[in-house]
This record gives C-alpha cells, structure tokens and sequence, in this order.
C-alpha cells in the first residue's frame, strides 16, 4: 500500500502527526491545497519537505511577509539587454510542491495573487499566460496566536483550501521520542526514499477518479451542506465547492482504505477537516465550529444499504 509506505519514509524524519500526514497524502491524491495551523516549531516545514522527497517531486518554500509583492511568487519579466526585451523569469511557485510559511502574514493583494494562481493551476504576466507543473499543491501554514501584523485570510480565500488541518503539540511520548531522535542523531544515514514517479502518481490520480459514490452517499454529502446553510448558528453555510470536495475528499479515504466505493464514514470522518474554515458563525455563537457540525451529523440521517452499486 503506497500510503502505508509512505509513512513509514516520513516517520524518519517525523515524530507523531499521523493525522496530518494522511490530510496532506488526502489533498494531494484529490489534487487539492492544505492549510495547516498550529504554533511555530511543531515541524510543518520538515514535514512538506519529507512529502516532496517521497514523492520525487520539486519543491518550494516562500516565507510570508507584509512586504511580499505579487511578483516575488509568481515571477515576473525582467529586461534582457543583450536582445533588447523583457524575458520572463519564473517565480517559486512553478514547483509541484509550494510551500507558504505564515500566509497570514502576506499583505491581501498578494494572497490574491496566490489563491488566483491556485484557483487557474497558472500564472498570468504581461499577457501571456503560463501554466503551473502538474501536479500541484500548496501548503499553506499560518500562526493561531498572532494578531499583530497579520492578515487573516477571509472565508472566501479559505474556501480555496480543500482541507485545514490542525497540529498541535506532540504527546508526552511521542516529545521525548523526537528528543531521542535528535540527540542521537539516528537519522543521520537513513534518507527519506522516493517512492513514487509520475507514473505512479498518475495511476493513483486515476484510481481515485474511479472509487464509486452511490446516489444514497451524495444525497448524504448534499443533505449535510444545506443544514450548514439552515442552521441558525452558521452566518454564511458551506458552499457547492465544499460539497464537491467533500465528496473527493471521501474517494481519496475510500482509497486509502482500500476500497473501490465510498462509504458513510468515509464522509463522516472528513467532515470537520473539510468543511470547518468553510463556515462563518454567528457573531453570539460561542462554540466552536466543529461542535457546531458535530450536531448537524447528529441531525441528519446516516444511509444504510449496499453502497458498492445503486
């Protein structure tokens, strides 16, 4: 199993975050981007480069700042004066791989840059139009504690990610296990493997598209978006985005359990990573977003029955 393999690669440079490795493997095989939020120095950047070394691919990283222009991610055109026209040179944003460190702390008018780029799977510079390495993904981080010098990202720019993933601090075992792993330094000679080509990615890519979602699953996924859209609690409801990439996000768990069709759970147990940055409470709600979908499963009707065919 590739997912089982590649944990075990990560797992020589990563202590604990099961969860979130599965979320980025989740994004990454439905082709969509991560937000992960947690404090700094819970090993975020490592992680993304352990992933794009298992996957082969290439990768970048842009460190978030206020000054942070438009064109120090996508590129930009520069003079050549040797044949006397503007040539364009690329940004770090044509990699497989993107990772953005603190994007709450671009100014908006680049984080639209990135979102647009994200949204296209291009970049568009002095007319021309230049499409981004396939595949792609951005993972994003942004600081929980901040407030000073930060601009959060609205609903809308959240809508874009397909899932925010939250990290939080290791365990008491697991803290003393990553201290173990470096004091050692046990590491040292055993390198993170490629274990995919573009061959192989493609052939996932492609068992994804083919997992089997009976009529009973979407009716499932459509009846949990409209009561985030009912609830007198939520402000603004889920969109039609969210709907859709709940349902990829079901295949891809379908996937990795090793199934040819999608399943209840497989909705169930994605929906907070997927549809909890999608919704705006009301201004007197005091608990927090997932306990608020925790009672809209609750409400609605789980299907029973075969799901391998309608």
């Amino acid at each position: 199993m590739i997912f089982k393999t590649l944990i075990s690669e990560i797992k020589k440079e990563i202590i604990g975050m099961d969860e979130t490795i599965k979320d980025l493997f989740l994004s990454f095989i439905c082709g969509g981007h991560i937000l992960l939020e947690g404090v700094p120095g819970l090993a975020k950047t490592t992680l993304a480069k352990s992933f794009s070394q298992c996957m082969g691919l290439s990768f970048s990283r842009i460190q978030g700042t206020p000054d942070l222009i438009p064109s120090d991610i996508t590129g930009g055109e520069v003079y050549d004066i040797r044949s006397g026209k503007f040539q364009y040179i690329p940004g770090p944003i044509f990699s497989n791989i993107l990772l953005v460190d603190e994007m709450n702390r671009m100014s908006p008018k680049t984080q639209s840059a990135l979102l647009e780029a994200m949204e296209e799977n291009s970049v568009s510079v002095g007319g021309k139009t230049y499409p981004l390495p396939k595949p792609f993904i951005v993972i994003a981080t942004q600081n929980p504690i901040e407030f000073e010098g930060v601009y959060s990202l609205p609903i809308a720019q959240l809508d874009r990610f397909m899932i925010k993933s939250n990290i939080d601090y290791l365990s008491d075992e697991e803290e003393l296990k990553a201290l173990i792993l470096k004091c050692n330094n046990i590491n040292k000679d055993n390198k993170i493997n490629t274990i995919l080509d573009a061959n192989i990615i493609q052939d996932v890519f492609n068992n994804v598209d083919n997992i089997y979602v009976s009529r009973a699953i979407l009716k499932y996924i459509r009846d949990i978006v409209v009561h985030t859209r009912k609830d007198s609690r939520i402000a603004l409801g889920a969109s039609t985005r969210a709907a859709v990439q709940l349902l990829n996000v079901a295949k891809a768990n379908a996937y990795l359990q090793d199934r040819t069709y999608v399943i209840p759970d497989d909705v169930k147990n994605n929906v907070f990573k997927v549809l909890s940055h999608r919704i705006l409470l009301d201004y007197d709600v005091e608990a927090p977003a997932e306990e608020v979908l925790r009672g809209i499963l609750d409400r609605v009707e789980v299907p029973k029955g075969e799901f391998r065919y309608d």
